[in-house]
């Protein structure tokens, strides 16, 4: 009475081995083949660093797209074709001053989108190159963009961070400084009136005032940031890593470079 029973047990067995098998044959045509080896190539550079400002690096990448946002800088026509020493001392100045900002001053120098956008506009309807290429209209300002490979977020982002710039001289530089009446009298005279030829009428002194004030006012306020500025090169880390870039170091230690 047993056989009956244990072949009954046998013929389970190799029913469940069998399935384990047709199973485990399922799954293993069912995984991925494994991933070759990539064939050895060269490598690929994606960035480098070209200069180092107080620890902090600037990137080829930085350069490239500074060269090309050169063309919205307003003396960008007066002063020709951007070199790349150019571009890197303006990059490592405003490094510079941007380590000054401290952080929690940051977010009150940031403009809003209005200030943005009518800077932006100002811009398209002021900056010689512009002009020339009638930016003012919407056609005209995509061809102006395509022309130099820039985009409307990089134009963006570059007039966001030349305001907060801007607006972090103005505070700390322009408060406290007074223009005396005998300043502005002698500008009036000396400076202003010999630009009239001999016959035009010449606006009298109380109706220009406010404007030479401000004049006379942005004046100290370049001197004392440019003094300021040269100090931060003398005393600030430079490094300039890129030996077809190295010539750039003593202008810039000498006080070369922009904003």
């Amino acid at each position: 009475m047993n056989a009956p029973r244990t072949f009954r047990s046998s013929a389970a067995l190799g029913s469940v081995a069998a399935a384990c098998l047709a199973l485990c044959l399922a799954l293993c045509l069912a995984l991925p083949a494994p991933a070759q080896a990539p064939a050895p190539s060269s490598p690929v550079v994606l960035d480098r660093v070209v200069a180092v400002v107080n620890n902090q690096a600037i990137l080829a990448s930085d350069l490239d797209n500074e060269m090309r946002l050169s063309v919205l800088e307003p003396s960008g026509a007066a002063r020709g074709p951007e070199t790349q020493l150019e571009a890197l001392q303006r990059l490592i100045s405003r490094q510079l001053i941007r380590q000054q900002i401290r952080e929690e001053d940051a977010q009150s120098l940031e403009p809003t989108a209005d200030e943005i956008a009518s800077r932006v506009a100002d811009l398209r309807k002021e900056l010689p190159a512009c002009v020339r290429q009638n930016c003012a209209t919407d056609a005209g300002w995509s061809a102006f963009l395509a022309v130099h490979d820039l985009t409307q977020a990089q134009v963006d982002d570059y007039m966001r961070r030349r305001l907060a710039i801007l607006r972090f001289i103005e505070i700390r530089f322009r408060q406290g400084i007074r223009i005396s009446r005998e300043a502005i009298e002698a500008y009036y005279h000396n400076t202003l009136l010999p630009q009239y030829p001999a016959g035009q009428p010449v606006p009298p002194l109380e109706q220009v005032a406010p404007r030479i004030e401000e004049i006379l006012l942005q004046q100290e306020v370049n001197a004392l940031f440019s003094d300021w500025l040269d100090k931060l090169r003398k005393q600030g880390d430079i490094e300039v890593l890129d030996p077809a870039l190295e010539a750039a170091a003593q202008p810039i230690r000498r006080g070369g470079g922009s904003r």
